[in-house]
């Protein structure tokens, strides 16, 4: 019989199997992992990372309350001083400073991907999810984000959170897409197992 975490501090009914506390872990530190693979961008104080790769894997492989528990979990872990955000910095200045806004990006995206993503794999659906709905999320945080941390125009934080990312984001979505499927049927696999 499968062990459960339950929440017993109020009358909420969230009850965690192993299964999904291991999953949950396991995408956390996947997705910290996926933010040392960074490198500068010359016109840009944001690093361009594999992280929206992950991100669109975490929303299309787990359940949107798993999702977002692991993004949350994340974004904490980061706050706290681990680090695991692009480059390996961490801290309140990360999440609070111009970037901020990518990290609230990411839960926003993967929930939403994993509600829209549908019950099976199809290609062409989990294409427009991912590239629709993850980089108008994450860019449409950043961006206003950027705006009200920074003070500049809506053109230039545009410009500096959104603009350069897009043709390299959209390749990673379209990986995580591919990537997807045989990383679902692996998932199905060992709980079965």
């Amino acid at each position: 019989m499968e062990k459960t975490i339950r929440d017993t501090s109020t009358k909420s009914k969230l009850a965690l199997t192993t299964a999904q506390v291991t999953k949950i872990a396991l995408f956390v530190a996947l997705t910290g992992v996926s933010a040392y693979i960074a490198f500068p961008l010359p016109f840009t104080s944001v690093l361009f990372s594999v992280q929206t790769m992950m991100v669109c894997l975490v929303g299309l492989l787990l359940s949107p309350v798993e999702a977002g528990i692991t993004m949350a979990v994340y974004w904490l872990v980061g706050l706290i001083g681990i680090p695991v955000f692009s480059g390996g910095t961490a801290g309140p200045a990360r999440v609070f400073g111009p970037n901020g806004g990518f990290l609230i990006g990411f839960i926003v995206a993967v929930i939403l991907i994993s509600l829209l993503r549908g019950e099976k794999y199809n290609l062409i659906r989990y294409l427009i999810v991912t590239v629709a709905v993850s980089m108008v999320s994450i860019y449409g945080c950043a961006v206003v984000w950027w705006k009200f941390v920074t003070g500049n125009t809506w053109a230039a934080s545009f410009a500096a959170a959104a603009l350069p990312f897009i043709p390299l984001d959209t390749v990673k979505c379209i990986l995580a897409v591919l990537l997807a499927k045989p990383l679902q049927e692996a998932l199905k696999a060992v709980q079965r197992g």
